[in-house]
């Protein structure tokens, strides 16, 4: 073979063999990002997600929606648990053939029973102690139909009081005795931020201090913060959302993710998720986080999927 056609060859082959490995190289290094990938997608997340019942409210006060629907409803929007209004069940916390349906759609469908929330029945921090003891009882009932759906606890709302401290004392009062009731039921108390008082995350986690019950805890909205209202039900004055959940956090048996708009990223304009999230992570919390959607500019089945990708999409970076 002559020199120049040998080194020609040569050249030739080289080149082909650098193409080639070139090629193994790339394909190994598929091979090797595919699986980190799939475990990026496959990650389980830190927390379960339920759904509460009033992200469905205008529809369910329309009559568009039943209240036995629900489960139904949470299990194809992909939650596993779900998180009760009893105003939408207002006169059957005694009816156990109805409680039995109940029960039945939710396993029909998947779903856990999470928990109830308390609304109309009283003022638990009212200075009034015959009003506030008529309050505590009429939760009574609410404690045994939670107990009756398999749920872990009521949601109950620490209202009706004028000054600070006293609101404080009727609220420890009130927490301890019904506390003490739902303890015989192996059912938990959760008080909700929900305006007044309640929504200053340093007086509720003080309040919790005080009542010295293992059942009795806090349910840390990320949205309801106002402590002040104008006569046309505005909010005036606002606690800082984020010190207010920081507050609470420690004591939460529940959480609930409140939201209303979004923007083109699909993050909550009002809250940052990934901000109250990594809070809620912090305190080892491993249960179940609430979807409550409140806003108007999308439909409420639009506004709990953006909700819920949020959340996914934030426990996945943290998890």
């Amino acid at each position: 073979m002559k020199r120049r056609k040998f080194v020609n060859n040569t050249a030739k082959t080289g080149l082909a063999l650098t193409f080639l490995g070139a090629m193994a190289c790339k394909e190994q290094s598929k091979k090797k990002e595919a699986p980190i990938a799939e475990m990026v997608e496959d990650v389980p997340l830190f927390f379960k997600i339920s759904l509460a019942q009033w992200s469905f409210h205008r529809a369910l006060k329309s009559g568009k929606m039943d209240n036995l629907d629900f489960a139904a409803k949470a299990q194809a929007l992909g939650c596993e648990g779900l998180e009760y209004v009893n105003q939408f069940f207002a006169d059957k916390a005694k009816d156990t053939a109805y409680l039995s349906q109940m029960n039945d759609r939710a396993t029909s469908a998947g779903m856990k029973n999470v928990l109830i929330m308390i609304d109309g029945e009283g003022q638990l921090a009212d200075a009034d102690a015959k009003k506030r003891m008529e309050a505590i009882e009429n939760h009574y009932k609410w404690v045994e139909a939670s107990k009756f759906l398999g749920c872990h606890a009521i949601r109950v709302n620490l209202g009706g009081g004028k000054e600070m401290e006293e609101a404080s004392k009727a609220g420890i009062d009130s927490l301890t005795k019904l506390s003490e009731f739902a303890a015989q039921e192996n059912i938990n108390i959760l008080v909700e931020n929900h305006g007044g008082f309640s929504s200053n995350g340093a007086w509720l986690a003080n309040v919790m201090k005080q009542v010295e019950m293992k059942n009795c805890g806090t349910l840390p909205d990320f949205g309801n913060f106002c402590v002040e209202y104008d006569e046309n039900w505005s909010c005036k004055k606002e606690y800082n959302r984020y010190k207010g959940v920081k507050e609470m956090i420690p004591y939460a048996k529940a959480v609930s993710a409140k939201s209303h708009d979004f923007d083109a990223d699909g993050n909550e304009t009002h809250t940052d998720y990934l901000k109250m999230m990594k809070m809620v992570k912090e305190v080892g919390y491993t249960g179940f986080v609430g979807i409550e959607y409140e806003g108007e500019g999308v439909s409420e089945e639009k506004g709990i999927e953006l909700t819920r990708d949020l959340l996914i999409k934030v426990g996945k970076e943290l998890s």
